[in-house]
């Protein structure tokens, strides 16, 4: 080993081993979930992974969305103020572009799990993140905040040019490249840092992913508070150039840990393995499948697919199970050493597929909490926007979503410390992720609620005369719903996700976000279009006191509302994926309860 001078004592194949030197006989451990150090070797649990990179990583994600929010939480009001468009212009191009962010990180995803790995795929993305926070910075100083301070109340900025919106949009969708394609890599990069199959790091790994939900919460308060009163009062130039600080620390940072981290290898593009398992089953459709899984294909020892633990035989989509099947048309297939998986494919391969056909449906029932979740960064804003502060110190509207940041740092301790270890007195598991996913639900469809009864008050008072603090319990609400929402998406998908497509797990929560915007928006031109007319300001108007946004939020509530019920009756049909591995450390855990007891 690189960092030990010795003799190895015992062989390297076991989980510890002993190693002589200078005389002295020291025990080294190694990870037993098969991750490797950055030069392929075994991981050591003293030299790598742990809280040392877990928090390297904390803190990176922390910085990195300040710098992301930075940009994202007032991008509606420059569009307005300094590109002058329209309410609903805005509030569209906010949607498809926070909506672009969530699609790149299925770019990233593919990637990671496919070619490049997690960690090479952090630094490239995160380089990109950096060169377009840089771009827009420029772009803004140079181009576009023209008479200086202009973008604030009060002073119109000049009607930007065709080379600077050009070189606007470019930088941010550069952001958006850079910041979705790492996102969900860096979640279950940061997860890869603790052993799933050792009792001391199992409770850590599944913690971290709470943690790294308040990290970017955490981060993005920053940005919501300081950075965004800044930018409200025209100093555009000021905050651009903090986020790009921030990026490149965190770049700084990421890269700061590299000897530290812990891998796992991508298990090349599964795409091929999809196609594969399709083609066999076709082939043999009119074959009879055998009803015990034992007696399907499968390979001898611990992995099936490269980076990837054998994954148990389930019921479902047993059409699937053809393409296991052992013929007499393919039984020189089965005594090959290399089988030609488009005729015989593993069971583990075959329930790769079936375990992504699983996740899609419950995937697609939480497209529609995003479409609430992203009225926050929108209409939230443009309506708190026409509210008052009751000070002489004006109280920019983004920044409310510090509300929402402070609910989801509560909420995620509340959960942490108090539900966790309530309900694992009857479930060591504690609340199932399908159970908090309803739960953020049907939180989404009150935020909602409340945001239109706040709208409801403020159009049939003196709308200036309506206190800004009016808004403080949709924010709650909705912080609430993110913690239930988000948190038990990130541990579902990346749990049920199989090995070799663990970003792409993360990303199915990054990308119910992108379509849940895209949605949003083909939602809000719909109602605008249905709603408006020539002599008829609409829903949506230009000038909101004109218009009824309460009647948008309500809709969206009963929307959700009716996707909170597709959803229970999909969750409570769902079957668990289940790993050789996770089904002996469940019972070792349940013996082990059982013992205390």
């Amino acid at each position: 080993m690189r960092y030990l001078r010795g003799s190895l004592i015992f062989s390297r194949n076991t989980t510890s081993v002993e190693i002589e030197n200078e005389g002295n006989i020291m025990e080294v451990e190694y990870t037993k979930d098969g991750s490797v150090d950055r030069s392929g070797r075994s991981a050591t649990k003293r030299y790598t992974g742990g809280l040392v990179s877990g928090i390297l990583i904390l803190f990176n994600q922390g910085l990195a969305t300040l710098a992301f929010f930075g940009v994202g939480v007032n991008l509606v009001l420059f569009l307005t103020r300094v590109l002058q468009q329209s309410n609903a212009e805005a509030a569209n191009n906010v949607s498809k572009w926070t909506g672009t962010v969530y699609l790149f990180s299925l770019v990233g995803a593919f990637l990671s799990d496919s070619y490049w790995g997690r960690y090479k795929t952090c630094t490239i993305f995160q380089i990109i993140f950096v060169a377009g926070l840089v771009l827009l910075s420029l772009t803004s100083s140079m181009l576009l905040i023209t008479p200086a301070g202009c973008g604030d109340h009060f002073t119109p900025c000049r009607t930007p040019s065709t080379l600077g919106e050009a070189l606007f949009y470019l930088s941010i969708y550069l952001i958006a490249l850079g910041n979705g394609g790492y996102q969900p890599t860096i979640a279950t990069f940061g997860a890869d840092q603790f052993d799933g199959e050792d009792s001391r790091e199992r409770h850590s790994k599944k913690a971290f992913f709470s943690y790294f939900y308040l990290a970017l919460n955490l981060g993005s308060l920053f940005s919501n508070t300081i950075l965004v009163y800044f930018e409200d009062m025209g100093m555009w130039n000021m905050g651009f150039w903090v986020s790009s600080s921030s990026a490149l620390l965190a770049l700084v940072l990421f890269l700061a840990g590299t000897k530290r981290y812990r891998h796992f290898k991508p298990s090349g593009n599964p795409l091929p393995r999809v196609a594969q398992v399709l083609v066999a089953a076709v082939r043999k459709w009119e074959v009879a499948a055998p009803t015990n899984g034992e007696d399907l294909y499968e390979l001898d020892g611990k992995e099936s697919i490269i980076g990837s633990k054998k994954i148990l035989h389930s019921d479902q989509y047993r059409f699937l199970d053809k393409a296991a099947t052992i013929t007499e048309a393919d039984g020189h297939f089965h005594s090959a050493k290399h089988p030609d998986p488009w005729h015989l494919c593993t069971v583990t391969q075959v329930e790769e597929v079936k375990s992504v056909l699983r996740l899609l449906p419950i995937w697609l029932c939480t497209i529609m909490y995003s479409v609430a979740f992203t009225q926050m960064a929108s209409l939230f804003v443009e309506q708190g926007d026409k509210m008052s502060t009751g000070t002489h110190f004006r109280i920019p509207a983004a920044s409310m979503s510090a509300f929402d940041i402070i609910s989801v740092a509560f909420h995620i301790l509340l959960y942490r410390r108090v539900l966790t270890p309530l309900f694992s007195r009857e479930n060591y598991r504690g609340l199932s992720e399908l159970v908090r996913m309803g739960i953020g639900l049907a939180l989404a469809a009150l935020a909602m609620i409340a945001a239109g009864l706040v709208e409801w008050c403020r159009l049939t008072r003196v709308p200036q005369s309506t206190s800004i603090f009016w808004q403080v319990p949709q924010y709650c609400i909705v912080g609430a719903s993110e913690v239930f929402m988000y948190v038990g998406q990130l541990e579902f998908f990346s749990r049920q996700a199989p090995a070799g497509l663990k970003s792409f797990g993360s990303a199915l929560c990054m990308a119910s976000i992108s379509f849940g915007n895209y949605m949003s928006s083909i939602l809000v031109a719909v109602v605008a279009k249905i709603t408006g007319g020539r002599n008829r300001p609409g829903w949506i108007a230009e000038e909101l006191d004109d218009g009824r946004l309460d009647r948008f939020f309500f809709l969206v509530a009963a929307m959700v509302t009716a996707d909170l019920v597709l959803y229970v009756v999909l969750a409570r049909r769902y079957k668990y994926m289940e790993v050789e591995e996770e089904r002996e450390e469940d019972e070792e855990e349940m013996l082990g309860r059982v013992r205390a007891s």
